[in-house]
């Protein structure tokens, strides 16, 4: 992680602290606690989620006139699903059903499948893209999933 610009890194790792902190609620914190540990994890991943989506769209954005033209289609969907995603688990809780365990394992899992699409970026995004991205996915999924699993 020393190659990536400080800002990215520290702000990155900074950005797992309050998932991580949920998840030590939910295992070790007062019962009264749990539910806004779980709504507070949830809410989280899913706004992290997309938020990593903006950050897809802003990369195909970015692209020269000619990259964007010719082979980000892909992308531009890409970038929509984590939002559309995020929606779609919430949407149990608005209608009383089961909420937010299996939502938070789908997010969980969309997460830790995230890099799939970064490793696709290739040369749009920063050479220090992908040694960001994979421990915060793995570490913001891993712990997306633990919360919904106590």
């Amino acid at each position: 992680m020393r190659d990536i610009p400080a800002w990215p890194r520290l702000l990155g790792l900074a950005g797992l602290l309050p998932q991580f902190a949920c998840v030590i609620v939910l295992y070790v914190g007062p019962q009264e606690w749990r539910y806004a540990a779980l709504a507070m994890a949830f809410g989280y991943a899913a706004i992290i989620f997309s938020f990593l989506g903006g950050t897809w769209w802003g990369i195909a954005a970015a692209a020269p006139a000619a990259e964007r033209r010719r082979a980000l289609g892909w992308l531009w969907f890409a970038a929509v699903v984590p939002s559309l995603v995020a929606f779609a688990a919430f949407l149990p809780w608005v209608f009383g059903e089961a909420w937010p365990e299996p939502s938070m394992v789908m997010l969980g899992g969309g997460i830790l499948l995230s890099p799939a699409v970064d490793a696709r970026l290739g040369p749009l995004a920063p050479r220090w893209w992908m040694p960001l991205r994979v421990p915060l996915s793995l570490g913001l999924g891993v712990a997306t999933i633990a919360a919904a699993l106590a």
